[in-house]
């Protein structure tokens, strides 16, 4: 565990390896895939933190939505300030809010 810095670059020096990891998929309550976060390059960053989420929590609830938001750093003003700009932190933005809380399935990859 770790107290998360206003910098995510060094935020993602902090959190696990996603190595062997395929992608990570967001669950509803009726257990519909509502989202993926694939493990290719744009999405590593999202990947890192939504895994830690649920190593760190097991779901995705209002917890650890905050805590994500504060992983993102610098990333999270501009989201707020850019709606639709970071679709992975609004859906933070979302859930920290109220918004439902979400399964986080991490797929291996293979898998």
């Amino acid at each position: 565990m770790f107290a998360p810095g206003a910098s995510f670059k060094d935020n993602l020096q902090h959190l696990p390896a996603i190595d062997g990891i395929e992608r990570i998929d967001l669950v509803d309550a009726a257990g519909t895939v509502v989202d993926s976060i694939e493990n290719r390059p744009g999405k590593q960053g999202s990947l890192a933190v939504y895994q830690y989420l649920k190593q760190r929590f097991g779901s995705l609830d209002a917890q650890a939505a905050e805590l994500g938001l504060a992983v993102f750093g610098e990333h999270t003003a501009d989201a707020r300030s850019r709606p639709g700009a970071h679709p992975n932190i609004d859906r933070l933005l979302t859930v920290a809010a109220g918004g439902a809380p979400l399964a986080i399935e991490v797929i291996a990859a293979g898998g």
